[in-house]
């Protein structure tokens, strides 16, 4: 019998920090987990799978991601209403933004796009407990100025070598970072925010495992003045010695901050 398959793209947001990253796990609780736990409870009788467009790190969140519906059989009949029923029961600090029906052709993970990440900090006195789901607190006093001038040092196209774990033998380690600045923050605020805090934003079309949080670790040791601005610039070349970063920042500061599909 032939399966007519019906493909769909939801756009989500998370907050991640009581869960263990975005791929399924036995015994934890992700996103792809619970997501697939609501959807059969939404449409029991439907035979689905997913596919996500990101693989978040325990306790990284998201103001924007997204994942692939593929729905066999039968089309879903009212998309808003959909929407609405899978918000109302999903866990409350997952929620659906936006869905769209997509042809075969469309592949989430192959599709050309753009990641924007921002990792969120403080400095100095310990904040407010409300605050440490989603910023890092570093208890120190750091040179801001000179963080500042090493993340620019990372933008354009470089060797991320230094940067990364885990890697396999197909592993591409020139990447182009189309921006990368470290800026004060006035994005996220709250009234028990510190009075001050940071925001490092990186933009690329992919990254390595871990990059983005030892490119923020390279930073706070920039900032110690454990590391020179001239040490970043050497471990971006091709031809470096092996300077691997060995400090990841926290994993709670990390949010993807959103995906952009061409």
């Amino acid at each position: 019998m032939f399966r007519k398959r019906f493909y769909y793209f939801i756009k989500i947001q998370y907050l991640g920090y009581r869960l263990h990253g975005w791929q399924k796990q036995p015994d934890v609780k992700t996103v792809e987990g619970l997501i697939t736990k609501t959807l059969r409870w939404v449409m029991p009788e439907a035979k689905c799978k997913i596919l996500g467009t990101s693989r978040t790190d325990a306790m990284v969140s998201a103001e924007e991601s997204a994942f692939e519906l593929f729905l066999d059989h039968e089309p879903l009949e009212d998309l808003d209403e959909f929407l609405k029923d899978f918000n109302k029961n999903l866990p409350q600090d997952i929620r659906a933004l936006s869905i769209e029906e997509v042809d075969e052709k469309f592949n989430i993970i192959q599709h050309s796009k753009t990641k924007e990440y921002a990792y969120l900090f403080s400095v100095g006195d310990k904040f407010h407990p409300f605050c440490a789901p989603f910023m890092a607190n570093f208890q120190e006093d750091l040179d801001i100025e000179k963080m500042k001038e090493a993340a620019s040092l990372f933008q354009g196209k470089h060797n991320f070598k230094n940067y990364c774990v885990r890697v396999s033998d197909k592993s591409t380690f020139e990447r182009e970072m189309i921006k990368s600045e470290l800026v004060e923050n006035t994005e996220y605020t709250a009234n028990f925010f510190p009075e001050r805090s940071y925001i490092f934003h990186i933009h690329a079309s992919g990254f390595l495992r871990h990059q983005v949080r030892l490119m923020m670790g390279s930073l706070v040791l920039v900032g110690r003045g454990e590391l020179s601005l001239e040490d970043i610039r050497n471990s971006l070349k091709p031809d470096s010695p092996e300077l691997q970063m060995d400090y990841i920042a926290p994993a709670s500061g990390l949010i993807l901050n959103k995906i952009e599909f061409d």
